[in-house]
C-alpha cells in the first residue's frame, strides 16, 4: 500500500511539474510574442533605416553617370536628364597607375588585416590569462601608447633611419598591423568569453597553448575576430596618408589606390581653379561626376567584403561552448 502511495505521488509530482514547465513555456511565448501592429511598426522602421543607407550610395552612383553639363543646369537628380561615362573615361585613360594602385591596396589590405588579426588576438589572449606573469607590465605597455603619441616627426626617424622602411611595402602595412585599441578590445573579450574551465580541459587533455588558442578558443571568439578583421579592412583601404609621408614621388608602383584617387581630385580641383589661366574651359573639367566616380571606385570594392565577414558573425554564434 505505501509503495502504490509512493508511485502515484512521484506520478502526480511528475505530471505537476510538467504542468508547471508547460506553463512557463505558454508564458514565454507570449512575452515574445510580437503583434502585428508592433511588427508592422519595426518592419517599416527597419526598411526606413536601409532606405537611409542605401539611397545615398545609389545617388552617389547615379551622379557619377550623369553629365557634367546636365548637373551643371538641372542639378543632381535621382533621374538625370542625360548620362555620361566621361568620368569613368577619365579614370580609363590612367589605367596604368590606378590599376596598379588598385591591386597595391587589394594586397595591402589583405596581408595587414590577416597580420593585424594575428598580433592582436595572440596578444589580448596572452594578456586574458590570469596566469601570464607579465600580464599587469605588458597591459600597460600597451595601455600607455593609446594616451600618448610619439608623435609625426619621431615616428618618421625610426621607420626611415633604423627600420629603413621608406619607399617599400612593410611602411603601408606594420604601422596600422597592431592596433593598441583593438588589442584591448580583444583582451576584454577573451577574459569575459572564454571561460577558465575550457582552458583546463585543454591542459588536461595535454594540448598546447597554441592548440588550445587555435582549436578551443577561436571557434567561440569568431565575432570578436570578424570584427577587428573589418576594422583592419577599412583602415587598410582607406589608407593614403601614409603614401603621403614615406612613398616617394619616383614610386608610382607603390602608391595604393586611396592616394591616387586623392592626387587625380586635387588635379581635377587645381584644373578646375585654373581653368582661365592655363586657356581651358572650366566645363570640359569632369569635377562633380568625377568625385562621385572616384567615391564609387574606393567604395564598391570594399563592400563585397561584408558577405564575407558576415559568414563568420553568424558561425561564431553557434560553434563552441561549454557543456557541463
Amino acid at each position: 500500500m505505501a509503495l502504490f502511495k509512493k508511485k502515484a505521488a512521484d506520478e502526480y509530482n511528475a505530471l505537476d511539474e510538467k504542468k508547471n514547465a508547460s506553463n512557463v513555456s505558454d508564458g514565454m511565448l507570449r512575452f515574445n510574442r510580437i503583434k502585428p501592429a508592433s511588427n508592422v511598426l519595426y518592419s517599416a522602421l527597419f526598411i526606413l533605416l536601409a532606405l537611409v543607407c542605401v539611397l545615398p550610395v545609389l545617388f552617389v552612383i547615379i551622379i557619377s553617370f550623369t553629365s557634367e553639363a546636365s548637373i551643371g543646369q538641372y542639378g543632381y537628380s535621382f533621374f538625370p536628364r542625360e548620362l555620361s561615362v566621361s568620368s569613368y573615361k577619365y579614370v580609363w585613360n590612367m589605367k596604368d597607375i590606378v590599376g596598379r594602385s588598385f591591386l597595391n591596396s587589394i594586397g595591402i589590405t589583405i596581408v595587414g588585416t590577416c597580420l593585424g588579426v594575428i598580433l592582436t588576438s595572440t596578444m589580448g589572449y596572452a594578456l586574458s590569462r590570469k596566469t601570464y606573469k607579465f600580464r599587469r607590465f605588458f597591459t600597460y605597455y600597451i595601455f600607455i601608447p593609446m594616451l600618448f603619441h610619439g608623435g609625426v616627426l619621431s615616428s618618421y626617424v625610426v621607420n626611415t633611419q633604423i627600420l629603413n622602411l621608406k619607399d617599400t611595402y612593410w611602411i603601408l602595412i606594420l604601422p596600422l598591423a597592431c592596433s593598441s585599441f583593438y588589442t584591448i578590445i580583444m583582451r576584454t573579450f577573451f577574459t569575459t568569453t572564454v571561460p577558465d574551465e575550457m582552458i583546463e580541459s585543454g591542459k588536461i587533455d595535454g594540448a598546447s597553448q597554441l592548440r588550445i588558442f587555435v582549436q578551443l578558443v577561436l571557434p567561440i571568439c569568431l565575432p570578436a575576430i570578424a570584427t577587428i578583421a573589418l576594422f583592419l579592412t577599412f583602415a587598410y583601404w582607406n589608407e593614403w596618408y601614409l603614401a603621403s609621408i614615406y612613398i616617394s614621388a619616383n614610386r608610382a608602383d607603390l602608391f595604393p589606390l586611396q592616394y591616387v584617387l586623392v592626387s587625380i581630385e586635387e588635379k581635377i580641383q587645381f584644373l578646375l581653379n585654373n581653368a582661365g589661366n592655363i586657356g581651358a574651359d572650366s566645363q570640359d573639367v569632369p569635377s562633380e561626376t568625377m568625385r562621385m566616380a572616384i567615391v564609387v571606385i574606393a567604395v564598391v570594392p570594399i563592400m563585397f567584403s561584408y558577405p564575407f565577414f558576415q559568414k563568420y558573425y553568424i558561425s561564431g554564434l553557434t560553434v563552441g561552448a561549454v557543456k557541463g
